[in-house]
């Protein structure tokens, strides 16, 4: 049995499996979607949204591409806030980037292997390491640099996120986090989140391995 025909047996064992632990699970679901959170995250096949945060069907509205880019001009990021925001009604906007993360150390060491279209979704990622080249130079190690890097995108996108007017002028505003996933241990550690005081800039920032609750530099 190849990989495609046991995902398609896994998916009635689930299923069975699933209506067993919670009968009207299905008929909620038939009912309509009340996600509270927008999710927007990698494409890494290691950050799976639901299964890192323990969420059940319905729980999130997701949204995943190379590097957790949030792109005002992309229509596919765009017409996923409008529906999260307007429609869904959404009362958290996260964005969950991720340690190790593929599109991050392309950027960071400017190569993407001859293939155009992950170089233009990584442009912005890209400028980024322009902007802060001489912080990232201070940095030691490649891994140190990377993990940085990814930290300081998905905290540059929850910015972007949290000025949108869509976001902005919302009836009821969400509120917007930026999250970092730890592939070696599992952890997602809170980086910002608009409005939280306590999430301040001059703040000592925690090493990569800290899996606390801590005080981040990051601010939105």
């Amino acid at each position: 049995m190849d990989f495609a025909e046991q995902m398609l047996s896994r998916n009635r064992v689930w299923a069975h499996e699933t209506a067993r632990r919670d009968p009207a699970l299905f008929g909620r679901m038939r009912q309509g979607q009340r996600p509270a959170i927008l999710w927007i995250g990698c494409s890494d096949s290691r950050v799976p949204a639901e299964i890192v945060t323990g969420a059940a069907p319905g729980d999130l509205f997701v949204h995943r591409n190379v590097a957790n880019l949030f792109l005002p001009h992309d229509d596919n990021s765009m017409s996923v806030l409008e529906y999260a925001v307007r429609v869904l009604e959404v009362s958290d906007i996260v964005v969950c980037g991720h340690y190790g993360c593929g599109g991050v150390r392309a950027a960071l060491e400017g190569t993407t292997g001859g293939m155009p279209h992950v170089e233009r979704r990584i442009g912005a990622l890209r400028e980024l390491v322009r902007r802060e080249r001489e912080v990232l130079a201070a940095i030691p190690g490649i891994e140190e640099r990377a993990n940085w890097l990814a930290e300081l995108s998905t905290v540059e996108q929850a910015r972007t996120l949290n000025q949108m007017p869509l976001v902005r002028d919302a009836v009821s505003r969400p509120r917007v986090h930026a999250w970092i996933f730890d592939i070696r241990s599992g952890f997602i550690r809170r980086l910002a989140s608009s409005g939280d005081s306590s999430l301040g800039i001059n703040a000592q920032r925690p090493a990569a391995n800290d899996h606390r609750e801590t005080t981040s530099v990051w601010t939105i």
